[in-house]
């Protein structure tokens, strides 16, 4: 309940610094904004607290989801210095919208009823709708906002209409009536409750980019600013799943033998998808968009497999995903930048987004490479990074469950991901590229030092979290 009232007051605030003449103040008044809402998130700790007519929770599950948000908030922040030095860019109106939607985002994480979810999905979907257009120049913006925004208001109705006829059957939109009905039907469950089931699950299903509601994702990623891709595909995704996970631990354990065949099939053909199609790309925003949609792959494992270990399983592998993708998204936005440089200066040169403009990356700023590396590794799940405990915490729910064969695919799937992300890393290392180095600013540097050193802090040690449970 603070961190919404906190963010909410924020963002109004960055809106009015915006009126100052100097843009200085509004990078760091955002990150203490964050840093204010992070503490005052963990006064509620080991605490249940009910809002809003009982439709808001607050206890530690939503403690933790919420810090996972406003840290990967934090981190792409501090990324987006170059929005102070651009005269053509808004500051204040780009991070105060990013404050509102991390309200919709912490809505998401503890909603308790039906109408606080549908609200929380509004305010972060229309916030990352005008986020993903605000290259106002860019053709490409301009489509992605455009597809986003139908696409995104499609499901949105769908998603309503779910929980219509949940209500028709349950007489309920709170998680707890709604669950209460499934585990003790009074004459049979009613079709209304299996249909609303899915069509919520369609509306959600849409916003962590799962197969086969993905197919706005490669054009929206690759269309919107590299800072808000990078914000879009860790915190919407690690809200919705959060979403996802205290809808079907809550609500719908009873008919569990209903969904999880429709959720495991899903779970196959988004990390197929995901994974094959990412092999084909060129560019390495649109590699990374293919990369979030096989990685939603992997979170619905612990979903489809839903027991005992799915919560730290989802929690770990959200934010280990976090980390790794922001820490990817900051090194390239600092390699399109050189590159756009260096066309402009000398005409020639390679386009930002490609592969080939990482070649020999790591020679000439040898922390970038290393922070490229260790977060690709990391989405590959290799050993001594986040990423690799991440996804043995998943294939531990599948094996719990005895879902041998979800367990076959997602290994194979990740021994085809290594190929492509070991694209990245080979440029890095072994081919000869731009000989002049970048130039990276104290606190960016920083703040890809930290991201990189908490990926392999928790690869070396992924018991740190664990007493969070």
């Amino acid at each position: 309940m603070l961190s919404i009232v906190l963010l909410s007051v924020f963002g109004i605030v960055l809106l009015f610094l915006g009126f100052l003449k100097s843009k200085t103040l509004l990078l760091p008044a955002a990150l203490l904004f964050l840093l204010i809402t992070g503490v005052a998130n963990f006064m509620d700790w080991n605490k249940t607290y009910l809002y809003f007519g009982d439709m808001l929770r607050t206890d530690n599950l939503t403690i933790v989801f919420t810090t996972i948000i406003l840290g990967s908030a934090f981190l792409v922040i501090a990324l987006s210095g170059n929005f102070i030095e651009n005269d053509e860019a808004q500051p204040a109106e780009y991070y105060g919208l990013i404050m509102f939607s991390l309200v919709g985002a912490v809505m998401m994480v503890g909603f308790q009823n039906l109408i606080m979810l549908f609200v929380g999905v509004e305010i972060l979907s229309v916030a990352m709708y005008i986020l993903t257009g605000s290259d106002k120049r860019n053709l490409r913006s301009n489509e992605a906002a455009l597809k986003y925004f139908l696409m995104g208001a499609f499901t949105t109705g769908i998603m309503l209409f779910g929980m219509a006829l949940l209500y028709g059957a349950t007489g309920s939109f709170t998680l707890a009536g709604i669950g209460n009905y499934a585990a003790h039907p009074q004459s049979g469950l009613s079709l209304l409750l299996y249909v609303g089931l899915l069509m919520l699950l369609i509306g959600l299903l849409f916003k962590v980019s799962a197969a086969p509601f993905h197919f706005w994702t490669p054009d929206v990623y690759d269309g919107a600013p590299s800072i808000f891709t990078a914000f879009m595909s860790t915190v919407v995704k690690t809200a919705g799943f959060a979403a996802l996970f205290r809808l079907l631990s809550v609500s719908f354990v009873g008919v569990y033998q209903f969904w999880w065949v429709i959720l495991a099939v899903i779970t196959a053909i988004t990390l197929i998808a995901g994974n094959v199609t990412a092999v084909y790309q060129n560019s390495f925003k649109r590699m990374m968009a293919y990369s979030s949609i096989s990685h939603a792959g992997y979170l619905l494992i612990g979903l489809a497999s839903l027991g005992a270990q799915s919560k730290q399983a989802i929690v770990f592998y959200s934010l280990a995903y976090s980390v790794a993708t922001i820490s990817a998204f900051g090194v390239l936005l600092l390699v399109a930048q050189r590159n756009s440089q260096t066309i402009t200066r000398e005409g020639v040169g390679v386009t930002g987004e490609s592969f080939d403009s990482f070649n020999g990356l790591a020679r000439q700023n040898p922390l970038l490479g290393f922070a490229m590396a260790v977060s690709m590794l990391s989405l590959a799940g290799i050993p001594l990074t986040a990423g690799f405990w991440g996804k043995f915490y998943m294939f531990s729910t599948a094996a719990e469950k005895g879902q041998f064969w979800l367990l076959v695919v997602a290994v194979l799937m990740s021994a085809i991901g290594i190929y492509y992300y070991f694209r990245v890393i080979i440029a890095m290392y072994f081919r000869d590229g731009v000989t002049e180095p970048i130039r990276v600013a104290p606190f960016y540097r920083y703040v890809l030092l930290a991201a990189t050193i908490v990926t392999i802090g928790l690869g070396i040690a992924p018991g740190l979290l664990q007493g969070l449970f």
